[in-house]
């Protein structure tokens, strides 16, 4: 028998995960997936999002775009936290291929393995990569 998903308000809530696995900027997918992420929070689904691979350098501190003439919205990350997106998670495996640390990040994240990436998978009913 299937889990009968929780209810609020009438509506059914959905657990969204967004996969973001490309760098910040050279694309339209970060921009693009924070802006779906924003509107699925806005809507009251349970939202996680996942940086893994490049995705990892999207929430880096103190990026400087002037050189490449794009706008610079990792600090639109911290929005998130309005919005209750707060399981924010990011690959063990991708930060330290990059020399990437927790202190280098400009939002508060939970560090975990891809094992647990993908336990933590099975339980979203939705799964979008960027």
């Amino acid at each position: 028998m299937e889990e009968i998903p929780e209810e609020y308000e009438g509506g059914i809530v959905k657990k969204f995960m967004y996969v973001n696995r490309r760098a910040p900027h050279g694309t339209i997918y970060a921009q693009e997936s924070l802006e779906v992420v924003l509107v699925g929070a806005a809507f009251d689904q349970e939202v996680s999002i996942v940086f893994m691979d490049d995705g990892v350098y999207q929430i880096l501190k103190d990026q400087d775009t002037s050189a490449i003439g794009t706008k610079n919205f990792s600090k639109t990350f911290r929005a998130l936290e309005m919005y209750d997106v707060e399981k924010l998670y990011v690959e063990r495996e991708s930060m330290q291929a990059r020399g990437i640390s927790e202190d280098d990040l400009n939002v508060p994240v939970e560090v975990i393995t891809s094992e647990e990436i993908g336990r933590l998978m099975e339980q979203h009913d939705v799964i979008l990569s960027f």
